[in-house]
């Protein structure tokens, strides 16, 4: 029996790496095989593309740049750990996908919708999640939250997109909302504005739809 691909989408900020993790201790609970990935990542050659995709130094790069890197890391993760997961019979919880490409590189940098889709046919075949949640929240309290001190002494730290303006937020989060509205079957909104455990609630409604 093939597995199960879920993806986590929202702002940085939304709280989705947070949930991915609690979602993975309630699906393990339920007797599920569980892998957990990220984008860009995943694989030894997408962590490098990472490191160069995020690096503040880059300062705001080229949008069809940003595009290429990102769906480089996409098809080797695929090749390398998504499909042959799935194939397994285990549930991939990936935090970003190629929504996260459209929201941010479309929407936010302004690179051409058409132009998003030709790479992705290339790359990954249109490859669409079974389900993705998106945490959505307003984008003044998804950047105040991504700048938060907890976030600035993390391992990460504040990266290249974090640093983005607020009007850089609110374009990506139309994004995100354009996107629920042309695949609301595959799309589920996760209000992550409130209470922790209210939005982990949603979550573990949403995957109990799967089981």
């Amino acid at each position: 029996m093939r597995g199960v691909f879920i993806t986590f989408e929202g702002l940085d900020g939304s709280g989705k790496s947070t949930h991915l993790k609690r979602a993975v201790e309630w699906l393990e609970a339920q007797g599920k095989s569980v892998v957990v990935t990220r984008e860009p990542g995943g694989t030894a050659l997408g962590a490098e593309l990472r490191r160069l995709f995020l690096e503040p130094g880059w300062r705001v790069a080229d949008g069809t740049v940003e595009l290429l890197l990102v769906f480089a890391s996409r098809r080797q993760h695929l090749l390398e750990v998504i499909d042959p997961a799935l194939a397994l019979g285990q549930w991939v919880l990936c935090d970003r996908f190629t929504d996260s490409t459209v929201a941010y590189q479309g929407f936010g940098r302004g690179v051409p919708l058409p132009d998003i889709r030709l790479v992705e046919r290339l790359a990954t075949g249109s490859r669409r999640p079974d389900r993705t949640l998106l945490f959505d929240l307003p984008a003044e309290l998804a950047r105040e939250r991504g700048h938060s001190p907890k976030r600035r002494d993390s391992p990460e730290g504040i990266d290249r997109l974090d640093a983005e303006e607020l009007e850089f937020y609110q374009r990506v989060r139309q994004g995100y909302l354009s996107l629920l509205e042309q695949e609301p079957e595959r799309i589920t909104r996760i209000d992550s504005s409130g209470d922790r455990e209210l939005t982990a609630e949603q979550v573990r409604l949403t995957l109990a739809q799967l089981l």
